[in-house]
């Protein structure tokens, strides 16, 4: 009936032409139009000044550059996690409440998952979760320094040496109590520390000593002095060195003493030295959105939201493999790994290239996760096209013909993938 009426089928179709029209077709035809004009509107034709602008500008280059790593890396790993995702989930009773937790990003807003993730990322491990790993695993390791940034006072018996360490700047012969006094260690980080002492005894050609904390709660007393007050710095390792070579190593008592056995120190006096390895600073961790990590910290991101979405339409491809294929080639003797390749794989692979496309065109946009993840210093470093339109047009460069410009080389650059989708869905349609 409306095959043979035309104006009935235009009627139906006029509703949605329009908003198509208003939606979809004014604005890239206007966004076209202004591209070929100057930032002070459409008083100044430019032609394509615009365009020469975006393909030598080093911002939109750094954000063509990071455009082609997030088009390679983002959808691949998306959708090869999505598929062993959901090749996994079917040999597992709690498969469903997986695809669950897997799918729970996706409801969620690229603007919400930013901030999440700037979170993660944070610098400081007692608020980003990935430094707090990072930083569990490092110590667990590691061990780390007993007191970074601690140092003796100018003129004192130490002295810095080339190993980042403080050696004595005198030798110290065995019987003679040797004081290395310490400054640069907030007292109230010492909680529980004991109050330094002086070695009660001493046995005969040993070398006996005391590190502390030369710092006396309310001010006054005398430097390289212990006195009442002054905490201990336990667990602090001392090594006696002679002619270049550690001959012994010790470690202090919680009240801050010491003792290089005689047999160890035997042959004359030694220097005293406090190596390195006590002052290092604690490791801080990764930075996550530095300069050099920034890009993947972002797509690290992205794939934590969109792997679920890759899962959930290639389970229901898997729903559809006939499984007499995969038992058939089990009986015949292959692997699971052999099934999976040569058989499961292959028969996904029309689902496999419409996801992988679809994110394609979804990556060519990205614009939330990278404004709201990256900090400013380096928002720059983890540039996308989306960004620089955006920063082009309103964040700054108050440019519209870069900015309209920008928008259709985007356009273009989806198509492609656009186009490629919409074939795929003929065929499909037309089998």
């Amino acid at each position: 009936m409306i095959g043979a009426r035309p104006w009935a089928a235009a009627c139906f179709l006029l509703p949605a032409l329009v908003v198509l029209g208003a939606l979809v077709a004014y604005p890239i035809g206007w966004t076209v139009v202004r591209s070929l004009f100057g930032a002070d509107g459409f008083a100044r034709f430019v032609g394509p000044g615009n365009y020469v602008n975006v393909f030598t500008d080093h911002q939109t280059l750094t954000a063509l550059e990071n455009n082609a790593i997030w088009v390679v890396v983002a959808p691949t790993l998306a959708t090869a996690l999505g598929l062993i995702f959901a090749v996994l989930t079917e040999r597992i009773r709690w498969g469903t409440a997986f695809k669950l937790v897997v799918f729970m990003p996706m409801a969620i807003s690229m603007l919400a998952a930013g901030i999440i993730f700037r979170l993660v990322y944070d610098q400081d491990p007692a608020k980003g979760v990935a430094n707090a790993v990072v930083v569990g695993v490092h110590d667990t390791f590691f061990k780390a320094s007993a007191y970074p940034g601690a140092h003796p006072r100018a003129g004192s018996a130490l002295a810095a040496s080339d190993d980042g360490g403080y050696t004595t700047t005198a030798a110290v012969s065995p019987g003679t109590p040797a004081m290395l006094p310490l400054v640069g260690i907030a007292p109230t980080t010492l909680h529980g520390a004991q109050q330094a002492a002086v070695p009660a005894h001493c046995p005969s050609g040993a070398v006996c000593g005391t590190v502390w904390l030369d710092f006396k709660p309310g001010g006054g007393g005398t430097p390289g002095k212990i006195e009442p007050g002054m905490k201990a710095l336990s667990g602090m390792r001392i090594q006696a060195v002679r002619d270049g070579h550690t001959v012994a190593t010790a470690t202090s008592a919680k009240d801050g003493t010491f003792v290089l056995p005689a047999s160890s120190v035997a042959g004359g006096p030694v220097r005293l030295s406090l190596p390195e390895s006590n002052f290092t600073a604690q490791y801080g961790g990764v930075n996550w959105l530095g300069p050099t990590l920034v890009t993947w910290s972002i797509i690290g991101s992205y794939i934590w939201m969109w792997t679920g979405f890759a899962m959930v339409l290639i389970a229901a491809g898997l729903a559809g493999v006939p499984r007499e294929l995969l038992e058939a080639a089990r009986v015949d003797g292959a692997s699971e790994w052999q099934v999976f390749r040569k058989i499961t794989v292959p028969l996904l692979a029309p689902v496999l290239v419409v996801v992988l496309v679809t994110l394609i065109i979804n990556v060519l946009k990205v614009f939330d996760l990278v404004y709201v993840i990256a900090p400013g210093p380096t928002q720059q470093d983890a540039n996308v096209l989306a960004l620089q339109l955006y920063l082009s047009s309103f964040g700054g460069g108050n440019d519209q013909g870069v900015g309209s410009a920008l928008g259709v080389v985007l356009l273009l650059l989806v198509l492609p993938a656009m186009f490629f989708n919409i074939r795929r869905f003929r065929k499909e349609r037309s089998r």
